[in-house]
């Protein structure tokens, strides 16, 4: 049984036995778990889709967070551990109670749900396969040690609005510097747009995304 977090599972298409490669959706500040589900008819058919809530009510708008912000924008420590060990226990339970082929497990997050998976995918090198991070950036300073010199089997998809009000581009173009300086595999988009998503930002996701979905070996 799955403690960790709320959650919804969408099926993948067709009747093909598991396992199968799955996406984690991490949700943004103040959204849910209905948030991001809808991308899934943008994304290949076979993808075991679960979409998680984070654990703190969000008091000043409705929704949750993964974090409250404390100074110079970071997060504050507390609340970004218990979510952070919260989201990552989510992964080790959705690997054993749902038919996911480990070796094709992928989180997509928005916003702080980016960073969030952004987290995982670089304190826990192997655990996915890939982390598609719109809008977010790598929270540094925290309690994470990431292992940076560990990265060469985990894709990386940054994506970002050049005009993003509320994160700014160069905390993107910051994780992008982070990532070639440690090799990782990693696939850099800029846009013209604020805080969001685009139908050209959701395909460029998709075909990052097409050629890791394929079992390794075939």
């Amino acid at each position: 049984m799955i403690q960790a977090l709320h959650h919804i599972a969408l099926q993948p298409e067709g009747d093909t036995p598991g396992p199968h490669p799955a996406m984690i959706m991490v949700h943004g500040r103040g959204a849910d778990e209905e948030d991001l589900p809808g991308l899934a008819s943008q994304l290949d058919g076979r993808l075991h889709i679960l979409s998680v809530r984070a654990p703190f009510p969000f008091t000043y708008g409705g929704g949750y967070t993964w974090y409250d912000v404390g100074e110079a924008g970071s997060p504050e420590p507390t609340m970004f551990r218990e979510g952070y060990d919260r989201l990552s226990q989510f992964v080790d339970e959705a690997l054993r109670e749902y038919p996911i082929d480990p070796a094709r497990l992928f989180l997509l997050g928005f916003s702080m749900g980016a960073v969030m998976s952004l987290a995982l995918g670089l304190a826990r090198p192997g655990v996915v396969r890939g982390v598609a991070a719109h809008s977010g950036y790598v929270a540094e300073g925290t309690h994470l040690q990431y292992r940076w010199d560990e990265l060469s089997g985990t894709s990386f998809f940054i994506a970002h609005g050049t005009v993003d009000p509320i994160v700014p581009i160069a905390m993107a173009r910051r994780a992008k510097e982070l990532l070639a300086a440690s090799r990782a595999p990693h696939v850099y988009r800029e846009y013209p747009m604020a805080h969001q998503m685009s139908e050209e930002s959701l395909g460029d996701l998709a075909a990052w995304l097409q050629p890791l979905l394929d079992p390794p070996g075939s």
